[in-house]
């Protein structure tokens, strides 16, 4: 009898288990609306007219050695993504620092671990319409000029207390005129994407990214496409 009833506990237990995974609930949460490209598929700052402005800056580009674009393991190409808003105009800074992190995470929460981080840069020249791509703000002279925009201190935390595997931003970037923060970016294995569009069009939190570089083992930045499930 205590054989019959162990197995029959052990039967009813399993049963509920099973319908607790199936509840409807349960697999909404999972599920993606849609996808939004975020490759800006011309870009002015492009060499050729054709070729996209979305580039991804490899480890390699910045200590030779470490990973190239095609070498990124693709674990680390599909990712949590998370947005912050870069508003130059309420405090003058064009870059996104630890209070701002602190900030940011007081109203939406802890960012998730080995997320990547998109940087969404305010719009103070003229109104953008959905359709518009993220650049057509900025003149060629603003992009030519745009400072990474997250302090050196600031990716460093992202880094080492969030595990950040890469950053996402709007324009092209430049990191020669910061050395230190450039080393840790290839030391931690992250990334940069540059020349991205559409961030305009998505929330703070819940959307996956996915980049996909083309598979070369040559330095130096790389042609990316680069997507968002959104929730």
């Amino acid at each position: 009898m205590r054989i019959r009833s162990f197995i029959i506990a052990y039967a009813l237990v399993l049963a509920i288990l099973l319908f607790a995974d199936r509840r409807p609930g349960s697999t909404q949460q999972d599920r993606y609306s849609h996808v939004v490209d975020l490759t800006d598929p011309q870009s002015a700052t492009a060499p050729h007219a054709t070729e996209s402005g979305t580039h991804i800056i490899a480890p390699d580009a910045l200590i030779p050695g470490t990973w190239a674009a095609g070498q990124i393991p693709a674990e680390r190409l599909v990712a949590p993504l998370v947005v912050m808003d870069l508003n130059a105009a309420r405090d003058g800074s064009p870059q996104i620092s630890l209070d701002d992190i602190a900030a940011w995470e007081s109203h939406h929460g802890m960012i998730p671990q080995g997320a990547v981080i998109a940087i969404r840069r305010a719009r103070a020249r003229e109104p953008l319409s959905t359709n518009d791509l993220s650049t057509n703000a900025l003149s060629i002279d603003d992009l030519s000029t745009t400072p990474f925009p997250i302090a050196g201190d600031a990716a460093r935390f992202l880094m080492d207390a969030r595990y950040t595997i890469g950053f996402a931003v709007e324009t092209p970037v430049n990191l020669t005129s910061d050395r230190t923060l450039a080393r840790q970016l290839a030391l931690h294995g992250s990334y940069v994407v540059e020349g991205t569009a559409r961030f305009t069009s998505l929330p703070a939190t819940g959307s996956l990214i996915i980049v996909a570089p083309a598979r070369n083992k040559k330095p130096g930045d790389t042609a990316v496409r680069i997507l968002a499930m959104v929730r």
